[in-house]
């Protein structure tokens, strides 16, 4: 049987452990992502998603219960090295991740700093940029890019060491919508083309569906986790979380209450003109 790349068991965390501003961020989590899975996660403001997410590579320790990643468990501090390798963080503000003075030399600092001979960081940096679009900005300081390209670094210097997964961290929270796009197709294109899996937290609904499996967070807590079609058909259990639904599919809602039915698990704007289309011909 394979080992799944992460598993959450029994997770809880606490922030002030002990003291009068105690507080419980995750609250008893189970939870298990397959390898090449491209998973989002979303909630409120202060739903726990966020911890969540500084779980999978051992940035947070769980207060209780037990995070395996590839079967590692994060609390065995012999490992951490390994884990954080296989699980590569992406935050919300890249700039928090550019270290260097030019786009080649910040993708190459982690990978020196494991001490990866000279040729073979040439050639990650290389495939690194390649991957994300930006190999013809080599040369550029990060500080000229756009918030959009200086992401796409952020993410081609965690590729550059080589990851199994990616764990963005509401990557594109600090982006207009055009960088917003550059960055998910990117995410996209690394999980359907390279299998790298993905762990995407969000509060965009429209990012949400583009993911395979997602998983919906309340008060510490996972309250709804499958397909986007499954659980954005639970638009009421959503708003009472504080979520909002993608606007096609609260759309369909409304149109339906007018004897206009369409089919459940409307996600996108192209699938819902092709349904009204559809409906047109027939009328």
């Amino acid at each position: 049987m394979a080992v799944a790349m992460f598993q959450l068991k029994n997770v809880s965390y606490l922030y002030n452990e002990g003291q009068p501003s105690e507080h419980a961020a995750l609250d008893n989590i189970n939870l298990s992502i397959n390898r090449g899975e491209f998973v989002a996660v979303i909630g409120h403001n202060g739903s726990g998603k966020s911890t969540l997410a500084k779980h999978l590579n051992a940035l947070l320790i769980p207060t209780r219960g037990t995070v395996l990643v590839k079967g590692i468990d994060t609390k065995d501090p012999q490992h951490l090295w390994t884990i954080r390798r296989t699980a590569g963080m992406v935050f919300q503000n890249p700039d928090n991740q550019m270290v260097a003075t030019a786009v080649e030399e910040d993708v190459a600092f982690g990978p020196e700093n494991l001490g990866v001979p000279a040729e073979e960081i040439r050639r990650r940096v290389k495939t690194a940029l390649q991957t994300v679009d930006m190999w013809e900005y080599r040369k550029s300081a990060p500080h000229l890019l756009s918030g959009g390209q200086k992401q796409r670094v952020a993410i081609a210097g965690v590729l550059a060491m080589q990851p199994e997964a990616l764990v963005l961290d509401e990557p594109t929270a600090m982006l207009d919508p055009s960088g917003r796009q550059e960055v998910m197709d990117t995410v996209v294109r690394l999980n359907r083309d390279q299998g790298i899996t993905v762990i995407h937290i969000t509060h965009f609904m429209a990012e949400a569906v583009l993911a395979g499996r997602v998983v919906v967070m309340n008060e510490g807590g996972i309250v709804l986790d499958g397909t986007p079609e499954e659980v954005f058909s639970h638009l009421d259990e959503l708003k009472a979380s504080g979520l909002d639904v993608p606007q096609v599919t609260e759309l369909a809602q409304r149109l339906s209450k007018h004897e206009i039915v369409l089919p459940s698990g409307i996600l996108t704007v192209e699938r819902m003109v092709a349904e009204i289309c559809r409906l047109k011909s027939k009328m």
